[in-house]
């Protein structure tokens, strides 16, 4: 499979093997009741007759892709009909031909905020932890990245991402689904295969916060980046929320840290120039429902009395952008 073979190049062989091995695991574990659905959505996108060369923008808010031909309005309908039993799309936003698939979150937004703080991606390899359906790690390829890997535990998102990676095919951008705690770990700098480590969205769903974040140091280079983004909370170096079940009606949400108390766990996992470079408040612009995310969002996860909290009475969600430099 190219993604390993890409892996291996980097570095040490045993490493990307052990990457397939985690991959393939956690594909044989799962086993969800819409698969054949997903599967017939693919195998009609892939059946679609599109004429001519395709041309990808990666490098806009909108990740597209495009046919100097255009597409007929039965390839039109067929095309829509394909993406849509993918529903919900919750990362984006695409634009594949003349389709234009408006997701929940305004991922680009995030982009915006993050895109100052990156070291240079231009020839880098990239690892998106908690990718989603891959909106950042196609910004990261148009960015410059060589090769960006992204690992998210939805097959769904597979899908998702399959749908786009279907019209890109050459593009060095490749998905391994499997969770965050399966990351092969490193020792030697030759089995640190990546130059910038994103986690966005991941750490608050992770019981054991710290083994994250080593995680994602054991995958990084020496010099290499880590970008973390996270829920947060105000508060001092000694201040962090544990929900007493839900929070924002999410069920596996364990640790919000103060920005302060979580640039102290990256010290003490051994990373170097910890900086706190945003802290906003998730809006109901950026998060919401959309003809391609029929069900609940943000507006509903709040307090209908005070939108500065969620229903369950804690303060609504803000996120912070933090890096770190591995050593």
């Amino acid at each position: 499979m190219p993604a390993f073979e890409a892996l291996s190049k980097r570095g040490d062989a045993d490493i990307a093997e052990r990457y397939r091995e985690a991959s393939a695991a956690f594909i044989g574990q799962r086993d969800h009741g819409d698969q054949v659905a997903w599967q017939a959505a693919m195998d009609a996108l892939q059946a679609l007759q599109i004429e001519g060369k395709f041309n990808s923008r990666l490098d806009e808010p909108v990740v597209a892709i495009t046919s100097p031909r255009g597409i007929s309005t039965q390839t039109n309908e067929a095309l829509t009909a394909a993406l849509d039993a993918l529903h919900p799309w919750r990362k984006g936003p695409f634009s594949l031909f003349d389709v234009f698939i408006d997701t929940e979150w305004r991922s680009d937004w995030k982009w915006q905020r993050l895109e100052p703080w990156l070291d240079p991606l231009k020839g880098r390899a990239v690892l998106d932890v908690g990718c989603g359906s891959g909106y950042h790690c196609w910004r990261a390829r148009g960015a410059g990245a060589s090769l960006v890997v992204g690992v998210d535990p939805s097959i769904k998102f597979l899908y998702q991402f399959a749908a786009l990676k279907h019209f890109m095919r050459d593009e060095p951008v490749f998905y391994l689904p499997m969770r965050s705690e399966d990351l092969p770990t490193a020792s030697g700098s030759r089995s640190r295969l990546f130059d910038t480590v994103l986690s966005m969205g991941v750490l608050y769903h992770r019981k054991e916060p710290l083994n994250h974040i080593l995680e994602l140091k054991s995958a990084l280079r020496p010099g290499g980046q880590l970008v973390l983004e996270t829920l947060v909370i105000d508060g001092d170096a000694q201040t962090v929320l544990m929900p007493e079940d839900r929070y924002a009606q999410m069920r596996n949400v364990w640790f919000i840290p103060s920005p302060e108390m979580l640039m102290r766990w990256l010290r003490r996992c051994g990373l170097k120039d910890v900086k706190l470079c945003d802290v906003s408040v998730t809006t109901v612009e950026e998060q919401r429902a959309t003809p391609w995310m029929r069900f609940q969002s943000l507006a509903d996860f709040l307090s209908p009395d005070d939108s500065t909290l969620t229903i369950e009475g804690y303060p609504a969600p803000k996120r912070a952008i933090i890096t770190a430099t591995a050593v």
